[in-house]
């Protein structure tokens, strides 16, 4: 652990920057989050770490946020921002490298991207990446620059927008760039190299390519990836379709923003693969392949279960998102109870006790499962003490998660195209109590899609009788 300094996180609410908060909290003495909107981190904090407002284009909170620190990461781009992010980026990063050098910033790690552009196209996106890292290089801070292609993991644009065409689409029109060589980095080991270039004390400035274990194309990535889902698709290769094309259809079929697709289509359309392997050697360890971290990726997001946290929306008491390839609700009532006598209403769900609205239904589902090879309801004759321990089995749910007093949170058994959660939280709010229903569903193929849809208006009553009668009996209680 760094124990005498500071750490400087800027873009702490972008993708990458989340990933990097929490190990760098625990080799930092002090961890500074920096965004246009901080509130958005400032509740998932560790202890060190303080989310902080700025702005690349306001100096003084730039110099606010940067006072007294050590080491900077500096993870800002406009990918997503209007037309012009070229001269914003160019900007942004002569505002930072200004404020950093008055501030007394001793290192910069900046991540940059990895390409390689034929002789007869170029990318603007590319292009100004590259430009950033000259700019910071400019000043008389040390530099880290890692060069990056595709990250694999839940939350990075290009993997989201692969998944997202390998789970909608059993047939695929390929066109030209997907069958472009490309070096993808696994998530974790991206955050390994930016931790380890975090510890260089040296006044140099470096320039690293990164990437995995193996070469693949993206039509690979789409195969590997269909693969660990247990899904087959078809791929029809066209000779030509423009990149401008390609976004529209990006944008028809993957939850992409427009502009995000194009580029994306845009940088996919170069090479990129690492020709200079010094960072294996400095760095000292040995990424994972492609097919490792998919894997990886998938498995983190079901255990992290973060997807049943999506953000709340003060304004509306219902939620409706699609998280990765999970389909999330969240309604959200208050309640004239305290947060245990919520929870002791949440404990009662299930068994004898029923699911306190529609049981019937809940008895049908039960007995359709049965029919095809699934657990059914599995009711007892006694009463179950519901919730209280994970891996106990409640009627064809698992409890999986308890949080005593708050939260827990259901896997179903059931025979279904896709997996499913259910969670519910008593949870203090700023204007009291509430219970928060979060019903997540991450469909197999296509099949599990038209599931989710098909069934949709009936989860939608079921699950809304249920919550306002969780709320109706947890405020009797207090009576």
């Amino acid at each position: 652990m760094i124990k005498d300094k500071t750490a400087v996180i800027i873009g702490a609410t972008g993708y990458v920057g989340g990933l990097l908060i929490e190990p760098i909290s625990q080799r930092f003495r002090e961890v500074r989050c920096v965004s246009r909107h901080p509130e958005r981190i400032a509740g998932y904090l560790p202890g060190n770490a303080t989310a902080r407002y700025g702005d690349l284009f306001d100096t003084n909170s730039l110099e606010e946020c940067l006072a007294g620190a050590d080491v900077t990461f500096y993870l800002a781009h406009s990918l997503d921002e209007q037309d012009g992010y070229v001269e914003l980026e160019q900007q942004a990063a002569s505002n930072f490298v200004a404020a950093a050098s008055r501030a007394g910033i001793t290192r910069i790690v900046y991540l940059g991207a990895l390409a390689q552009s034929p002789p007869d196209r170029t990318s603007q996106h590319i292009a100004s990446r590259r430009a950033v890292g000259e700019i910071l290089r400019s000043s008389m801070i040390a530099v880290t620059e890692l060069r990056a292609p595709v990250v694999i993991g839940a939350g990075s644009m290009p993997y989201e927008a692969i998944r997202a065409l390998v789970e909608r689409l059993p047939v695929m029109v390929t066109p030209r760039w997907v069958r472009m060589p490309v070096q993808p980095i696994a998530a974790d080991d991206l955050v390994r190299y930016l931790v380890g270039a975090s510890s260089d004390e040296s006044n140099e400035s470096h320039v690293y390519e990164i990437g995995g274990d193996n070469v693949v194309t993206y039509a690979e990535m789409m195969r590997i990836y269909a693969k660990a889902r247990g899904l087959r698709r078809l791929m029809v290769p066209v000779p030509v379709i423009t990149p401008r094309l390609s976004s529209l259809w990006l944008k028809l079929v993957t939850p992409a923003h427009y502009r995000i697709g194009r580029r994306i289509v845009d940088s996919a359309s170069h090479g990129s693969v690492v020709s200079d392997t010094r960072a294996r050697d400095d760095f000292k360890f040995d990424p994972m392949a492609v097919e490792a971290a998919v894997l990886r990726a998938l498995d983190t997001e079901k255990l992290a279960l973060k997807f049943l946290d999506p953000p709340i929306d003060q304004e509306s008491p219902a939620i409706k998102t699609r998280i990765g390839t999970t389909f999330v609700e969240r309604r959200i009532i208050p309640v004239d109870a305290t947060q245990n006598d919520v929870y002791k209403v949440l404990r009662l769900l299930g068994g004898p006790n029923g699911w306190f609205w529609g049981d019937w239904l809940w008895r049908l589902r039960g007995a359709l499962d049965r029919l095809f090879g699934g657990p059914g309801l599995r009711r007892g004759d006694a009463a179950p003490a519901a919730g209280t321990a994970v891996g106990q089995a409640l009627d064809f749910w698992t409890v999986i998660r308890v949080v005593p007093g708050e939260r827990i949170t259901l896997r179903a058994d059931m025979k279904l195209p896709g997996e499913a959660w259910l969670d519910l939280r008593a949870r203090k709010s700023d204007d009291g109590i509430t219970v928060d229903q979060t019903v997540a569903f991450d469909p197999h193929g296509v099949f599990g899609i038209v599931y989710w849809f098909a069934l949709y208006p009936v989860h939608v009553l079921v699950f809304r009788g249920m919550l306002r009668e969780i709320a109706s009996r947890a405020s009797a209680i207090g009576r």
